[in-house]
């Protein structure tokens, strides 16, 4: 299981570890994994690392340090290295004096708008201008001129995006075909929320030290990271982290196993109430998902019935509404159901585990859900999310991980926020506080019907004895798997989803 912990949590831990070593041991230490992985990056692109061309755009912070540091190792082994500091007065410095002695040069940037033309170098090298023009002309060359970037303007502490003096060189770094990579996290993003409020440098790889950040589990901050690369520096941190991300083992120790004395009602029944006239599809797909979910029996209550059975001769079938359709362990209510509100109040009065989707979410009260007893799950997409909240989509998707949690506590209930980082909140009295991240997913499940099956998968494992937050990760889990295997690259259908499932359990299951 990978998990990210907050900037304050990070910063607390490194107080208690710095306290323990001598002074400047935290830094170098990190700033060695972080050569490290560069240097393997340069072996992987030209081959080597003597005789490449190293640009370290350096802040005031101690990723900035960071970078340094790890420039001074690089142009021992023969790089060479430039640093472009963008606040000269208040770079680090004994991080600067490292670099120097190893042969690197660097490029100021002064925040003076009347540079004055080219004036001394600050190290081996051409002269460079000290003034802003000449200093950012100066270090826009060298970054074009680049094999490797490496972004250490802001740390982790950093908020909104990057300032104007900025800008250019990340603009430049994006264009220059050198491979970027960011120290802890990219420049410009939110290390706590995943938000992105201005510009930001987008990265190849990305550096973390310690642990990893919210910011580089969650869009549309992950994005920017790339891929990231943890390098322990020995933190000790608590027990619960703020996001957790699962990984194959912890999947397949949630997944439910038949035993030998299993019979199809001990493994859990689970009901679908979905579909109407116009939407049938939608039953159909949401049955498909819960007959591939680990449950024992599935039963379809709703006016779809004939379009199920057809699909699915193994389902139960009533046309009589929940309340009539025989014995459950979990429900599943709302894909496809249009405007009648009759199954979802009888399902919600069930006193068993609940699913919500779709036009479900529209018709179910919060108080009515809060009113109950039994675990409810609500699987929004970002615009039901609004809607649920009152905001504007744009909203909720630019703060992802503000929004999962804010319907959690509002609702009572575990919420399963669909989207490029599917996320799983629970209420903080529920089923745990620490936001799941689920890393499979895809863009090629952007097509229509794949949360109906997502909504059967995961109500199946609700029926099978999950917890509601272990229920909804491990479905988005394994719906991200097959999204991936059916797609392969190609557009995909829902149905080729759920037909996956299989495939992408046995996946997990054998690591």
């Amino acid at each position: 299981m990978r998990t990210a912990y907050s900037v304050e949590t990070v910063r607390a831990a490194e107080r208690d570890l710095m306290a323990r070593l001598p002074e400047g041991a935290l830094m170098r230490r990190a700033a060695a994994g972080l050569a490290a992985v560069c240097a393997e990056l340069l072996g992987r692109g030209r081959g080597r690392v003597y005789g490449s061309r190293v640009v370290l755009l350096v802040g005031s912070g101690d990723n900035g340090g960071d970078a340094l540091y790890a420039g001074a190792r690089l142009a021992r082994r023969g790089a060479g290295v430039t640093a472009v500091l963008l606040a000269p007065e208040r770079a680090h410095a004994a991080g600067l004096a490292a670099l120097r002695r190893a042969g690197g040069r660097t490029v100021e940037i002064t925040g003076n708008d009347t540079g004055t033309g080219p004036g001394p170098g600050t190290g081996p090298g051409p002269a460079v201008g000290t003034g802003t023009d000449a200093g950012t002309v100066a270090a826009l060359a060298a970054v074009r001129r680049a094999d490797l970037v490496v972004d250490g303007i802001v740390g982790i502490g950093g908020t909104g995006g990057l300032r104007p003096a900025a800008v250019p060189l990340a603009e430049a770094a994006e264009r220059s075909g050198a491979a970027v990579v960011a120290v802890d996290l990219p420049s410009g993003v939110d290390a706590d929320t995943g938000e992105v409020r201005g510009t930001a440098l987008r990265a190849d790889l990305t550096v973390t030290f310690g642990t990893h950040k919210p910011g580089l589990l969650v869009d549309p901050a992950r994005e920017y990271a790339g891929s990231v690369r943890l390098v322990g520096i020995g933190l000790d941190l608590p027990a619960e982290p703020e996001l957790e991300a699962l990984q194959h083992a912890d999947v397949a120790r949630l997944l439910p196993v038949p035993g030998a004395e299993s019979d199809k009602y001990r493994r859990g029944v689970v009901g679908i109430a979905a579909g109407s006239a116009r939407y049938p599809g939608a039953a159909v797909l949401a049955v498909a998902g819960a007959l591939r979910g680990g449950a024992g029996a599935v039963r379809y209550a709703g006016p779809a019935g004939r379009d199920v059975i057809a699909r699915f001769p193994e389902t139960l079938v009533s046309d009589r509404g929940p309340k009539h359709a025989g014995r459950v362990q979990a429900w599943v209510v709302g894909p496809g159901a249009g405007d009648d509100a009759g199954p979802v109040a009888e399902v919600l009065a069930a006193d068993v585990p609940v699913l919500i989707d779709a036009d479900g979410l529209r018709l179910a009260g919060a108080s009515a859900v809060r009113a109950r007893s039994a675990p409810t799950l609500l699987t929004p997409h970002a615009g039901e999310a609004a809607a649920l909240l009152g905001v504007e989509r744009e909203e909720v998707e630019a703060g992802r991980l503000a929004a999962a949690r804010e319907l959690a506590g509002r609702y009572g209930a575990t919420v399963l926020l669909k989207g490029s980082t599917t996320l799983v909140a629970g209420p903080k009295d529920g089923d745990g506080t620490a936001v799941r991240v689920n890393p499979t997913g895809t863009s090629w499940l952007a097509t229509a019907g794949s949360g109906d099956v997502l909504s059967g998968l995961a109500g199946s494992l609700l029926a099978a004895g999950l917890p509601a937050r272990d229920a909804g990760s491990a479905a988005a889990y394994l719906h991200g798997l097959a999204g991936r295997r059916a797609a392969d690259g190609a557009p995909v259908g829902a149905h080729d989803v759920a037909e996956a499932i299989p495939g992408a359990w046995r996946d997990v299951l054998r690591g």
